[in-house]
């Protein structure tokens, strides 16, 4: 049997790891996301550090006034604010699974690094544009 995932047809099981990234994004000096590509998509753990805020740390590589990404994932430890550009604001915590639409900020919470796991639209996340 062939299974197709997005436009990749997958003839047998794929395993990849957090510990030998495809690639590694580098943010401003406040974290990083490491990137492996599963199934032709991309998938990145993201470790945000305490004092962390995408208008600081990402805005200068994505070149962007909001982040225009979208995000599905989960929050493995810390905490993260998200700014909508509507002024809505909505927090994540360990535990939680969330959805983020394009047009954002964000800023760690707290003083724990954040780590999430992010199966969203991040083949452009934190790359210059």
């Amino acid at each position: 049997m062939v299974i197709t995932v997005g436009t990749v047809d997958m003839k047998h099981v794929e395993v990849k790891s957090f510990d030998k990234p495809d690639e590694t994004r580098m943010f401003e000096g406040k974290g990083m996301a490491d990137v492996v590509m599963a199934g032709g998509r991309p998938v990145a753990r993201g470790t945000f550090e305490p004092g962390w805020r995408w208008s600081t740390n990402v805005k200068p590589i994505a070149g962007t006034e909001s982040c225009e990404v979208s995000h599905l994932g989960y929050c493995m430890q810390g905490r993260m604010r998200i700014h909508m550009d509507d002024g809505s604001e909505q927090e994540i915590t360990t535990g939680e699974i969330f959805a983020i639409p394009p047009g954002h900020d964000a800023e760690v919470i707290g003083d724990e690094a954040c780590v999430l796991f992010d199966f969203g639209e991040v083949g452009a996340y934190a790359k210059p544009r």
